[in-house]
C-alpha cells in the first residue's frame, strides 16, 4: 500500500458505533473496568469491621485502600510507557490476570500486614488495566464515538466500585468478609478471562521505544502542554474527594442515631448506579456544549451533594451520596477524555500521568480524612472535601478559560 493510501485506510479502520467490534469492545473494557473497581474498592464497606476485628483505627484501616491505590497510581508510571512499547491488550490481560490471584491470596493472610502487602501487590498489578484503558480507546475507536465509548468504560468502572462494595458489604454479615472478597476475586479472574477472548485487536497502535531519553523527552512535553498539568490536578482532586466521603460515611451511619448494619452500609454503594448514568450523559453534554462548562457543572453538583449530607435525615443523606456520585463519574469522564485529546504523543504515558495523580488523590486525601473525622467528626470530613471541590472548581475554571 503506497504511504498516502495509508491515512484513509487507518481512518476507516477505527470502530464505530453499531458495528460487531464496538459491542465486543463495549463489553470487553466494561467487564475489565468493572473488575478493576471491584478488586479496588471491596474493603471500602468493611472498614469498620476491619478495625474492629484487627483493633486499629479507622485511618489505619483505610491503608488497606490507600496502600492499593497508591501502588497503582506509582504502577501507571511503568505500565503506560510499557505499553507504549509493547502492545496495549498484552499488559491488561496479564495485569487483571495477576491481580485476582494477589486479591484471592489476600483472603488467606491472618496478620494485617500480610493482607496489606497482598492489597499493594494488587493495586501496583492493576495499573495494568487502568492505565492501558483509555488509551486502547483514544486510539481505536472512531472519533465521533471516542467520548461516548469513554463514558461507558467509566460506567463499568462505576458498577464495579458498586459491586465490589455492595457484594463484600452485604455477604460479610452473611459469611464474612473473607469469603466475600474471594468471591470478588473469583469473579475477577472470570473477567480476565472473557477480556482476553474478546477484545478486538489493535489496529491503530504504534509501538515507541522505552529508552529513558525518550520517555524523558515525552514527559517534559506532557508537562509543558497549557491543560494537560490541569488535569492531573483536577484528577487529584476530584478523586480524593469521592473516596474520603465513602471512607467515612460508612463509620458515620454505624453511629447513633441510625445504627445502621454492616449489610444496609454496603447496600448505600447503590449510589453507584448514578455514575452509569452521568458517566456517559458528561461526555454527549461535553460534545454539545464544550469541555470546561460541563466539568464545572458536574463538579458543582458534587459540592451541592457534599452539603446535603451534613443532614441528619437518612434519606437526604442517601440523596446527597447519590448527587455527589453522579457528580463524580460525569466530572471524571470529562477530564479523562480531555487527556487522549490533549496529548500530542504517548497517550499511554498522558494517560498514567493523569491516573497517578488521580489515585494519589484517592490515597492522600482518603487516609487523611481519617484525621478529621477523628478530631472534628463528620463536620470536619466535609470541611476537608469541600475544600478540594472548591479548588476543583478553581481548575475547571482555568481550563475552561484557557480553551484548552
Amino acid at each position: 500500500m503506497r504511504d498516502e493510501d495509508a491515512a484513509p485506510a487507518a481512518a476507516a479502520s477505527h470502530i464505530r458505533r453499531g458495528t460487531p467490534a464496538f459491542m465486543r469492545a463495549t463489553l470487553a473494557l466494561f467487564s475489565a473496568g468493572l473488575a478493576t473497581f471491584a478488586l479496588v474498592y471491596c474493603v471500602q464497606p468493611i472498614l469498620p469491621i476491619l478495625s474492629h476485628e484487627f483493633g486499629i483505627s479507622p485511618a489505619s484501616a483505610s491503608v488497606s485502600l490507600s496502600v492499593t491505590t497508591a501502588l497503582l497510581a506509582v504502577g501507571m508510571l511503568f505500565t503506560g510507557p510499557i505499553s507504549d512499547a509493547v502492545g496495549r491488550k498484552p499488559v491488561m490481560v496479564t495485569a487483571l490476570l495477576l491481580a485476582s490471584c494477589c486479591a484471592l491470596l489476600a483472603t488467606v493472610m491472618t496478620s494485617w500486614h500480610g493482607i496489606l502487602v497482598m492489597r499493594a501487590l494488587t493495586g501496583l498489578a492493576l495499573s495494568g488495566v487502568a492505565a492501558v484503558g483509555m488509551t486502547w480507546l483514544s486510539e481505536e475507536m472512531h472519533p465521533s464515538v471516542a467520548a461516548f465509548s469513554m463514558g461507558l468504560y467509566i460506567s463499568g468502572n462505576s458498577i464495579g466500585g458498586m459491586s465490589g462494595r455492595l457484594l463484600s458489604g452485604v455477604m460479610t454479615d452473611v459469611v464474612g468478609w473473607r469469603i466475600a472478597l474471594a468471591v470478588i476475586a473469583c469473579f475477577a479472574l472470570a473477567s480476565a478471562l472473557m477480556f482476553w477472548k474478546i477484545l478486538p485487536a489493535s489496529r491503530h497502535f504504534r509501538p515507541t521505544s522505552l529508552r529513558p531519553k525518550t520517555l524523558f523527552i515525552n514527559f517534559r512535553l506532557h508537562w509543558r502542554d497549557k491543560a494537560l498539568p490541569w488535569l492531573f490536578a483536577e484528577g487529584f482532586l476530584l478523586m480524593g474527594a469521592f473516596v474520603t466521603l465513602f471512607n467515612y460515611i460508612g463509620y458515620r451511619l454505624m453511629q447513633s442515631p441510625w445504627h445502621l448494619s454492616q449489610a444496609v452500609v454496603g447496600l448505600l454503594s447503590v449510589a453507584y448506579l448514578t455514575g452509569t448514568w452521568s458517566s456517559p450523559r458528561a461526555g454527549a453534554l461535553s460534545a454539545r456544549h464544550g469541555r470546561g462548562p460541563i466539568i464545572l457543572l458536574f463538579t458543582g453538583v458534587m459540592l451541592a451533594g457534599l452539603l446535603m449530607t451534613l443532614s441528619g435525615w437518612l434519606w437526604l443523606i442517601f440523596a446527597g451520596m447519590l448527587l455527589f456520585t453522579a457528580g463524580f463519574f460525569g466530572a471524571h469522564s470529562v477530564a479523562s477524555s480531555w487527556i487522549g485529546i490533549r496529548a500530542r504523543r504517548a497517550k499511554g504515558q498522558a494517560s498514567s500521568l493523569y491516573l497517578f495523580s488521580y489515585y494519589m488523590g484517592s490515597s492522600l486525601a482518603g487516609t487523611s480524612g481519617g484525621w478529621f473525622w477523628h478530631d472534628y467528626g463528620w463536620h470536619g470530613v466535609t470541611a476537608f472535601i469541600g475544600a478540594l471541590l472548591v479548588i476543583a472548581l478553581l481548575v475547571g475554571h482555568h481550563l475552561h478559560r484557557s480553551r484548552a
